[in-house]
């Protein structure tokens, strides 16, 4: 009752600010402007990082039926409507917004990304008999322990889902524990690999042994694999070396250090597209990391040699690569724990000997690139379950009371 008169409250003033010359954002908001076309599935992502994640189900659900995308920020409106979807601001959490939302577009199933609850919307959409669902769901202890004080909000939203694909087994508990029903449970899917894990895997070659990459590479980073490549490189001159830095600009900087170690370089940022033989390719450009992940059978990970906490392992893993880090991982604690418990990573010790063995035997380099691949597409989970649960769902007949708690 409280939300209730508190959200009427709010949206009156803010449809006085909207007519006396409000933004066009908060106009769209409020849903004064453009209303949706009829869509029979509603997508809300937060922003570009959600829409990014959850691509490979987008994409299918698209395929299938009528969709319109919603997100909290014009740059995640911008990429949905990039991948020529209908996209828009979502409506705020305020009966009229939603009224006029809802009564354009006419959803059968309205899906949220990974985790936004709000009451009044899960309310409104079980009164017109709109199915909810939530994809790569996922629930903080913090946020667990915030809401187990409000168990008369979030109980009922969470029974009103029917269909929950939790992005871990820790969120999948927390949100059972707060009172989403043991039947809405879908097998647990890491949305964020789903598009890695469906990268096409670059065949073996020679060519690919003979290739080192470090990947996203930091400040105090660069001199230590430029010293372990300049050791190997006299026992094995054929070897090349991709260094791509995590910050381009330092690519002056980081030539004046090849340079002094005696290497020979090309740069990517003037054109250059290959390493010398025995040298290296600074690719000091933003946007091509994929493309020296598929040129290399090693990659070492950026941010663990320092303390950065490491970068995702997950797209060289994709691609094959024999990965090696540092001990500086904690953003990716448990990916790497499973990597390195695979085989398919190992930790850098002394890099120069460590390169020298996955080198000299690339058949081993090959077995943990194999390894790798294996992990991610386990930890990737199968869409295929979910898609076809969201697909019945948006099918079926709907009606008002469905689902009201």
């Amino acid at each position: 009752m409280i939300y209730d008169a508190t959200t009427r409250i709010a949206e009156a003033a803010l449809c006085l600010r909207a007519r006396l010359g409000g933004s066009r954002a908060l106009r769209e908001r409020l849903v004064c402007t453009g209303a949706p076309g009829p869509a029979a599935i509603w997508l809300h992502a937060a922003s570009v990082g959600e829409l990014t994640s959850a691509r490979v189900v987008i994409k299918a659900l698209a395929a299938r039926h009528p969709l319109t995308v919603t997100t909290n920020s014009e740059t995640g409106r911008a990429l949905a409507q990039d991948w020529g979807l209908p996209a828009r601001l979502a409506p705020l959490d305020l009966p009229g917004a939603l009224a006029r939302f809802l009564d354009a577009a006419r959803p059968a199933l309205a899906i949220t990304v990974e985790g936004e609850f709000w009451p009044l919307r899960s309310r409104l959409l079980a009164e017109r008999g709109i199915r909810q669902a939530m994809i790569g769901a996922r629930m903080s202890e913090r946020s667990a322990g915030t809401w187990a004080r409000f168990p008369r909000i979030i109980g009922p939203m969470l029974g009103r889902v029917a269909a929950l694909s939790a992005q871990d087994q820790g969120s999948e508990a927390r949100l059972l524990n707060l009172g989403l029903p043991h039947r809405a449970l879908l097998p647990r899917l890491d949305l964020k690999l789903l598009a890695p894990a469906a990268q096409p895997v670059p065949p073996d070659s020679a060519a690919r042994d003979r290739v080192i990459l470090a990947a996203s590479t930091h400040e105090g980073e660069d001199g230590p694999v430029l010293d372990a490549f300049a050791a190997l490189r006299d026992a094995r001159p054929d070897l090349r070396l991709i260094l791509a830095p995590r910050h381009p600009d330092r690519g002056d900087a980081i030539a004046a250090l090849i340079a002094a170690r005696g290497l020979s370089f090309a740069r990517r940022s003037v054109g250059a597209d290959d390493a010398p033989p025995g040298g290296v390719l600074l690719a000091d450009t933003l946007g091509e990391m994929a493309r020296w992940y598929a040129r290399a059978g090693i990659c070492i990970i950026g941010g663990s040699l320092q303390d950065h906490g490491g970068h995702t392992p997950w797209e060289p893993a994709a691609h094959g690569c024999a990965l090696i880090h540092g001990p500086h991982v904690g953003n990716f604690v448990e990916a790497f724990d499973a990597l390195d418990g695979h085989g398919a990573a190992r930790p850098a010790g002394d890099l120069a000997a460590t390169l020298s063995r996955l080198t000299d035997t690339p058949d081993e380099a090959r077995a943990m690139g194999r390894a790798a691949r294996a992990v991610l597409v386990d930890r990737a989970g199968d869409p295929a379950a979910l898609i076809a649960r969201l697909d019945d769902l948006a099918r079926a007949p709907g009606g008002p009371d469905i689902g009201i708690i």
